[in-house]
């Protein structure tokens, strides 16, 4: 209604979300809402009270099943604490999920995986924005964990045996100022160069889409000019 004009009034929108199958609403408020108006709409005959049952059940059987009802005794997650959202056990499992759920495009002539035994002696540069910056490597919506826990790419390749050089070429995700020699000095002085290049909550979030899919500001540059 607000937004897309798809609907003009809130009982409108809510008659046109029960039909398409919401059931739960990320509300301005209780007072206005949207979901406010569902008795309106049920005595003007708009919805059935058995739509409205297909709709509230769901809900209410996930609430039953996260304990909601029972005890605080009862309910496992009553125990839970924030010394939990990070412990060892978490994080290495969150390191395992990283791991399997990588998407690898492209292996030229099997450069990866790097593995260690190979590279002492060698001379390894990692450059990009997003190489050693840590705020623009969370997504929308998502937690930031604590400081110690945060490897960006330089730090995390800089537990390796190698010797590691590290080159940003812009600061920000934009790229609006680029320093090519910056890159170039780096890149061309290295055995294995890393690029980090992205986007990040910067250029798009909920509500603030992209016109294309290139990479932004300077960053095809300094793409081409790390790999060159």
């Amino acid at each position: 209604m607000l937004g897309h004009h798809y609907t003009r009034t809130f009982l409108e929108t809510a008659v046109a979300s029960m039909n398409a199958g919401c059931n739960l609403e990320l509300s301005y408020g209780m007072r206005n809402n949207v979901f406010m108006h569902i008795p309106k709409a049920l005595d003007m005959g708009n919805i059935t009270l058995q739509m409205l049952r297909d709709r509230v059940r769901p809900l209410f059987y996930t609430r039953m099943r996260l304990g909601e009802f029972d005890p605080p005794a009862m309910n496992p997650y009553s125990a839970l604490d924030l010394s939990v959202v990070q412990s060892p056990e978490h994080r290495n499992l969150s390191l395992e999920a990283a791991v399997k759920s990588f998407v690898l495009l492209k292996n030229v002539q099997g450069t990866l995986p790097l593995r260690a035994q190979d590279l002492p002696g060698k001379r390894l540069a990692v450059v990009g924005p997003f190489a050693d910056n840590p705020r623009v490597l969370f997504g929308d919506y998502a937690p930031v964990p604590e400081p110690r826990y945060i490897y960006t790419p330089r730090r995390g390749l800089e537990t390796l045996p190698a010797n590691v050089s590290f080159a940003a070429g812009c600061r920000e995700p934009r790229c609006q100022q680029y320093s090519r020699a910056e890159v170039v000095g780096a890149a061309g002085a290295a055995d294995v160069v890393v690029v980090c290049l992205g986007t990040g909550t910067d250029l798009e979030t909920e509500a603030k889409d992209r016109r294309d899919l290139s990479l932004p500001g300077h960053q095809l540059e300094l793409l081409q000019d790390a790999v060159q």
